[in-house]
């Protein structure tokens, strides 16, 4: 591996469940990689000096949107351009000089330690790639195994936490300690004095953090657009152009709507925006027509046929094939990116203008039909909390017996066509929850209800998988148990990216043990990190449906 030409294995579908080691298999070149690799190594050194100065001072919104945005673009499938990259490696370099100007004499002799992070230099975008080749910048600068399985897994849950900082960011909210703590666990991923509990004991603190960070963006969100509310929304098309917007920010969400009101054109939402239906501030316009299509991977099929222009907001960007009729109508802004493709602007006041999309989708004919109906969403906590006495009733009374936590991500692999069968063959009287695109492999299946209460309750987005944990501890307070792991639940999670890698760590800091983890365990997990997780947490993976429906005693 050592003379390989990158080193990736964060994601689930890495390559033979190892590693990534001559092209990444989201699509990402080795340089692609190897660049990604120096911007988390150049953001460990902005955070050097950074948490020095935020000690004593209050740190910029520039360098705090720094730290999280760096890490947000080297998440899987969110940016595959050499050029932005490079762009952003530089402008981390920058900062670091000009903090660096602002420590004092004392502050210099606290950063010594982590010298090497900052005593090197750079002239040209040629010095930026070779460097960004060099071993002690990516992921197997760290020779001990299960050393270095620890420090990738709390990167990994650090790309996530800062992803859902980033959209709460975006909507105004923001906590100190989650910088300080994005801060922490970066240098402590170069500091070689700390032992494997040490980095197990930070692993699960940044747990804690992942759920600070999902309940700020709970916030945020439901300031801003209200408490989501059960929804049916069209999987149809109407008659109009349309513009496609996925990922994941609900700000940019609503920008678009605003800008687009009276435009003749009709906003559609894709993979992981659908939950966007379920709020009420977003809802109102009656221009925001359905979701169009499925899970992200699907997209070079569908995104042929949606025939109008479309926006990515963040991750989950598939390579388009070289004759692929999209090509020319695909945008992005945030953290995501690709080559050739269009970046819209971020103002400073974090405003947008997506007049040129508008205009282009004018041009455009309507969207293709895929399919037609309609699906229900809108279960957040608020929501199913103001259900909690006809559920209680439901399960007091026998008629639900147990509830099958089914979050997490979608992925392209055919065994992920288990989430599919599992939820078909789950018996009548279970109820299944959900967030995240991992939805896509069920939510369209006609399983029915349970006097009234629909069996796949989608609470909306990965990031409201943190609605799920609240709905469980709610739970345990009205049955008065001493344990979270005494409800009647099942944890039957899908993982893909780092998003997930988040959610994972905070269920693990609330106390929830026994998740079942699929399609495959994490290659970054090193036997001995994962016999941890197994004989501390219950952590497993998953098998046949028919021998895992028995293993749940769900028949």
């Amino acid at each position: 591996m050592c003379n390989s030409k990158m080193f990736c294995f964060q994601c689930q579908e890495t390559a033979k469940g190892k590693g990534c080691s001559v092209i990444g298999v989201c699509g990402k070149t080795s340089k692609t990689s190897n660049l990604q690799d120096l911007l988390i190594y150049v953001t460990k050194g902005v955070a050097l000096y950074s948490s020095t100065l935020r000690k004593n001072e209050k740190i910029s919104d520039e360098i705090n949107r720094y730290l999280i945005n760096s890490l947000f673009v080297t998440i899987t499938n969110a940016n595959f351009d050499d050029e932005a990259i490079i762009s952003e490696i530089k402008k981390g370099i920058k900062l670091r000089k000009e903090l660096a100007t602002l420590l004092n004499e004392e502050e210099k002799k606290e950063i010594e330690k982590f010298s090497k992070l900052v005593n090197w230099e750079v002239q040209s975008d040629e010095d930026i790639i070779n460097f960004s080749e060099k071993k002690e910048v990516g992921v197997l600068r760290s020779e001990n195994e299960d050393i270095k399985s620890l420090r990738e897994l709390l990167i990994y849950g650090l790309k996530g936490m800062s992803a859902y900082a980033e959209h709460a960011m975006n909507l105004g909210k923001t906590q100190d300690e989650i910088f300080s703590f994005i801060e922490k666990g970066l240098l402590a991923t170069e500091d070689d004095s700390l032992n494997g509990d040490e980095l197990t004991s930070l692993v699960l603190e940044c747990g804690n953090y992942g759920v600070k960070v999902m309940s700020l963006l709970d916030e945020a969100n439901t300031s801003a657009f209200g408490n989501p509310v059960i929804t049916k929304v069209n999987i149809g098309v109407g008659t109009k152009p349309g513009i496609l917007i996925s990922g994941h920010d609900l700000n940019d969400l609503k920008q678009l709507l605003e800008q687009s009101v009276n435009s003749g054109v009709d906003i559609y939402t894709h993979s992981e925006m659908l939950p966007g239906h379920y709020y009420p501030e977003l809802k109102k316009y009656p221009h925001f027509f359905g979701n169009y299509g499925n899970a992200w991977w699907k997209q070079k099929e569908e995104f042929e046929k949606f025939n109008g222009p479309i926006i990515f907001t963040t991750n989950c960007i598939v390579p388009p094939s070289t004759n692929a009729n999209y090509k020319d109508r695909v945008f992005t802004t945030n953290a995501a990116g690709y080559p050739g493709w269009k970046k819209i602007k971020v103002n400073k006041d974090g405003s947008k203008d997506f007049s040129e999309i508008i205009e282009l989708a004018k041009t455009c004919q309507a969207p293709t039909e895929l399919e037609k109906g309609e699906i229900i969403g809108g279960f957040a906590h608020n929501q199913v909390l103001s259900l909690a006495n006809k559920i209680i009733e439901n399960i007091q009374s026998g008629a639900i017996k147990k509830f099958i936590v089914m979050a997490g991500c979608d992925g392209r692999m055919a065994n992920r066509n288990y989430y599919t069968e599992f939820a078909e063959k789950l018996p009548k009287d279970t109820i299944i929850l959900t967030a995240g695109c991992a939805k896509y492999r069920y939510n369209k299946l006609n399983l029915g209800d349970i006097n009234g209460i629909p069996r796949v309750l989608d609470a909306g987005q990965c990031n409201d998988s943190y609605s799920l944990a609240i709905i469980a501890l709610k739970l345990k307070e009205v049955f008065e148990l001493s344990d979270i792991n005494e409800l009647p639940i099942v944890y039957n999670i899908a993982w893909y990216e780092q998003k997930a890698v988040i959610v994972l760590l905070a269920l693990l800091y609330l106390g929830v043990k026994n998740i079942h983890l699929g399609p495959t365990l994490p290659a970054f997990l090193s036997p001995n990190v994962a016999k941890v997780l197994v004989e501390n947490f219950g952590i497993s993976g998953i098998s046949s449906v028919d021998d895992d429906l028995k293993k749940f005693d769900l028949i």
